[in-house]
Formats: structure tokens, C-alpha cells, sequence
């Protein structure tokens, strides 16, 4: 069937053909039993508390019924339906928001009523005891997003661990979607859990045990979280620009990687004359010959073109004087720490290290 949402046009003809494969096809749902169906959409709302959207397949739903939607289970506290009207029962067919589960299931799962809450709230423990159990593993540290901002040891870590929350499974999957984009060779993004609403006591405890960090969006932190997450050291970051998550996501992702690093020549000097200062001590007379020399900087001692010595400038003198930096075609004396076996002709190469920021 021919449709357009922006028209409407081929919506009547749609309706008439859905009602006509449910006669050819004998399509039947028992309305006298207890409820079951799927959520459609779920969601925290200010004022309401978790509501989700239900779908009726068979049976009556009725206020008052103790259901179990995925992992969480609740009393229906009121039904309503598609137009914002208050209802006292679903049947077969029926799309509903409900209001009374303790927490927000996920898009998709199935629902169920119970015959009383105690057996509903059985259900729902043991499933969340199950989930929790299957995706705990012992911790090796705790990590923060600070710390994997500034971590260089890639061998250490090479997936960036994180879970996901939402105010809806839409904002779940376009969170992960936009993540997805993010694309790279050397680190990964490690999905752990993505579901819709508040953050809990179990995801800092989830995310504590696999080295993880929270990413929340357009959510809150349920009671006791803030304590629980400072106890077990996981970063909880809260967003209400999907931008600024993913910023954040691709900095800790960069985070991982390690910087290269550079060496860049600073300055030589040529040993003109060797001195001998006391008993021990050995001093380079030099003549700077290109860029500059300075006092406490990483030095090579290079004979022939071979390197022979690596180490740092110890001492460094113009005339009688201390230097913090002797220029191109400056005479001074230097000492390399721990080295004394200079001979003319020697080049003393002076460098400094850079360390490049990686890129994903």
C-alpha cells in the first residue's frame, strides 16, 4: 500500500487493508485472560516517574494489575491511552502508557500480568540478579574520563568501556548510533550496557567492576548514586547536548592512545679544548655552531657521527659566569653529567623531547 506521512494520502486505503488480512488471515487475541504485549517505547518523565508504552497482544490489561515489563515489575497505576485519555482497561490491540512500573524497561521487551506484585517482584529480582551476574568481572583499576584523558600506556587499555543512559530508547540508540561514527584503528568503543533512565546503584556497580565510565543523557542520578560512584571511583558525566557527550567520547578514545614522540635538535657545539677543574671534574671548551645550547638539556656526545655518550648538560659557563643559554658562535664551557672522556673535535648535540598528540 501506497503511503505518505506528509499527505496522508493512502492511510485509509492501509487501514481497510490491515482490517481485511485480519479477517482473511483469522487473526483472533483471547480478551478474557491476563495481559501480555511488548513495549513500545519507555521512558522517564518528569512529575510521572518511568512510564512506558505498551501494546496489548492478548488479554485485558486493567488498573490495578501487577505486571512485569523485561527486568522491572510494578502495579499499573493509571492507563492512558493514545488521545491523553484516562482509561480503566487495554484490550487486545490496544496501545497504552502506563504508569506504576518501578523503573524504565526497554523498548521491545515483553510484558506480562501477574497474578499478585509479591510474584512480579520475584520475577524481577531474579532477572536483574541474572543480568547483573553475567556481566560482572573481577575489576583490575578504576577509571575515570580525567584519567583516560591523560593515559599513555596503550597496552593497558586499548577499548574505551562505557554505558549508556537515556531519557528514551530513541535517545539511547541515536547516542550509540553517533558513536558508531566515531571511527578507528587503534581504540575502540566497548558498549557494556544502553539502557533508558535514571542512572542506578547497578550500573555504577557494573561500571565499577569492568573499568567503565557513565555516559548519562538527559537523566539523573537516583538516590545514593553520587555516594556509591565516589566510593567505587566511576565517573558519572551527565549531558544535555549530544555534541558535547561525543567531544568528550572521542578526547577519551585520543586519551588511550600514545603520544609519539619527537626529538627536535635545540643547538650544537664543536670541543675546541678539554679542562681540568680539580681531581675529577672535566670541562668542554666549545664553540656553539648551530642554534643553541642550554643549561639542563638532554645532550648527546657525538664522535665521528656516532653517538657515544647520552646524558644532560650538567654545567654550562660563558666566561666565569653560570648560563642558562649560550647562541650560535658563543664560546662556553659545558659538562655532559658522568661523561669526561672528551675529544676535540667532539660535537655536543643538545636536543628536547616532544611528545605529539595522537589522532584517532
Amino acid at each position: 500500500v501506497h503511503v505518505s506521512a506528509e499527505t496522508g494520502e493512502g492511510i485509509d486505503h492501509l487501514l481497510e487493508m490491515i482490517a481485511l488480512q485480519s479477517d482473511v488471515l483469522e487473526l483472533k487475541s483471547n480478551p478474557n485472560r491476563r495481559a501480555s504485549g511488548f513495549v513500545i517505547e519507555a521512558q522517564m518523565e518528569p512529575g510521572m516517574g518511568p512510564t512506558a508504552n505498551l501494546l496489548v497482544k492478548r488479554g485485558t490489561l486493567k488498573v490495578g494489575d501487577a505486571v512485569i515489563a523485561g527486568q522491572f515489575s510494578g502495579n499499573v497505576r493509571a492507563l492512558i491511552n493514545d488521545h491523553g485519555v484516562k482509561i480503566k482497561s487495554a484490550g487486545p490491540s490496544t496501545p497504552v502508557k502506563c504508569l506504576g512500573l518501578t523503573s524504565v524497561p526497554e523498548a521491545g521487551a515483553e510484558f506480562q500480568a501477574m497474578s499478585n506484585p509479591r510474584e512480579a517482584k520475584s520475577i524481577s529480582e531474579q532477572r536483574l540478579a541474572e543480568e547483573r551476574d553475567s556481566s560482572l568481572r573481577a575489576p583490575e583499576r578504576k577509571a575515570s574520563l580525567d584519567d583516560l584523558l591523560s593515559m599513555t600506556d596503550i597496552s593497558s587499555v586499548q577499548e574505551l568501556a562505557i554505558i549508556i543512559k537515556a531519557d528514551v530508547q530513541g535517545s539511547v540508540e541515536a547516542v550509540q548510533h553517533a558513536l558508531d561514527q566515531i571511527r578507528s584503528d587503534k581504540v575502540k568503543i566497548k558498549t557494556l550496557l544502553a539502557g533508558v533512565g535514571n542512572v542506578t546503584a547497578n550500573d555504577v556497580l557494573l561500571a565499577s567492576a569492568s573499568n567503565a565510565i557513565i555516559l548519562a543523557f538527559h537523566v539523573a542520578k537516583e538516590n545514593g548514586v553520587v555516594a556509591l560512584a565516589k566510593r567505587e571511583g566511576v565517573e558519572v558525566r551527565l549531558y544535555h547536548v549530544i555534541y558535547e557527550l561525543l567531544d568528550d567520547a572521542q578526547e577519551a578514545m585520543t586519551g588511550l592512545l600514545e603520544p609519539e614522540a619527537r626529538e627536535k635538535v635545540i643547538g650544537q657545539a664543536e670541543v675546541r679544548q678539554i679542562f681540568t677543574v680539580g681531581k675529577r671534574s672535566v670541562v668542554a671548551g666549545c664553540m656553539v655552531v648551530s642554534g643553541r645550547v642550554r643549561a639542563n638539556a638532554k645532550a648527546r656526545v657525538k664522535r665521528g657521527g656516532d653517538e657515544i655518550y647520552l646524558g644532560s648538560v650538567s654545567s654550562l659557563r660563558r666566561y666565569q659566569s653560570d648560563a642558562n643559554e649560550v647562541r650560535d658562535g658563543q664560546e662556553c664551557g659545558m659538562r655532559v653529567d658522568n661523561f669526561k672522556d672528551y675529544e676535540t673535535g667532539d660535537i655536543i648535540e643538545t636536543f628536547e623531547v616532544e611528545k605529539i598528540a595522537p589522532s584517532l
